[in-house]
């Protein structure tokens, strides 16, 4: 009964990874819920901001301020790239990363520099492998995005914009479309669209207030708090993409392992009653003999 000693043994071991792997699927689970509860809670205050920098830009149209002017020509882009600390989250990471490659292969062949900003360990790892030259990252955000970590990072970022040394800015990572899905998506920071400093109010031009300092310093002030809201969002939505994609993965994986188990206690069923038979074989041949 060797090999059904060799069998039982896999089947423990099998059972003890569907163990760790059912753990880790109802933590992703319970972290998902307050992920999306935290994703849902940071956009309100993004839109007020958007809608209160959207009338000053309106009724300050010669503002002057660098964060919101566009440039002709882009020589250097820059790029946000958010992925996760940890992996056995699907291919969450791969897609950002293969959405992102793509993208920075089309600069390079136009010739234009490359910078980027990454937050999430896998990400970094990536861009040191082929060279790529990052400017500033954050790792380790946890399971709460901390704004004060985000900062430092992001105002290096902001800060080469204004001087121009970068012409425009991505943001990638991953959305949250439901538990199921999610998607790479990259979108265009810096400069801010039309469509973002478009007031949406109904009664719009109808409501003024008196800013101190001034309606320029209040609105050079917001647009930093507004971009930094759209990360702090980013970062958010893709921890939540990634707690989902994770317990997803962990699902499957349980799910393996139950298979693999049934698989291998019907082998070492069937390897029991071989040797069973050849037992009993054996000893109706002695007693035959004698």
């Amino acid at each position: 009964m060797a090999v059904g000693k060799e069998i039982l043994t896999k089947i423990r071991s099998v059972q003890n990874t569907q163990k760790i792997t059912k753990a880790m699927q109802m933590v992703s689970t319970s972290k998902m819920r307050k992920t999306q509860e935290r994703m849902r809670l940071a956009r309100p205050y993004a839109e007020k901001v958007r809608l209160v920098m959207g009338h000053l830009a309106q009724t300050h149209e010669h503002h002057g301020i660098k964060l919101l002017q566009e440039r002709k020509e882009i020589r250097r882009v820059g790029f946000i790239l958010i992925t996760s600390d940890k992996g056995l989250c699907g291919g969450l990471n791969a897609n950002v990363l293969k959405k992102f490659f793509a993208q920075v292969q089309e600069y390079q062949e136009r010739d234009v520099e490359v910078e980027v900003v990454c937050f999430g360990s896998k990400g970094l790892a990536a861009c040191q492998r082929v060279g790529l030259n990052v400017i500033a990252s954050a790792t380790n955000l946890g399971d709460v995005p901390k704004m004060e970590v985000l900062l430092g990072v992001l105002a290096e970022v902001f800060q080469r914009y204004e001087d121009q040394e970068l012409d425009i800015i991505h943001l990638v990572h991953s959305r949250f479309i439901n538990t199921m899905k999610q998607e790479p998506l990259s979108e265009v920071l810096l400069p801010l669209s039309e469509k973002e400093l478009v007031e949406t109010n109904d009664d719009k031009y109808s409501w003024d207030y008196h800013y101190e300092p001034s309606p320029i310093a209040v609105l050079e002030y917001l647009v930093r708090r507004y971009l930094e809201s759209v990360v702090y969002e980013a970062v958010s939505e893709n921890m939540a993409a990634e707690q989902a994609a994770r317990m997803v993965a962990m699902k499957a994986a349980t799910d393996n392992a139950g298979n693999a188990i049934k698989e291998l206690r019907l082998i070492y069923n069937k390897s029991r009653q071989a040797a069973i038979t050849t037992e009993l074989s054996e000893i109706v041949a002695g007693a035959a003999a004698v």
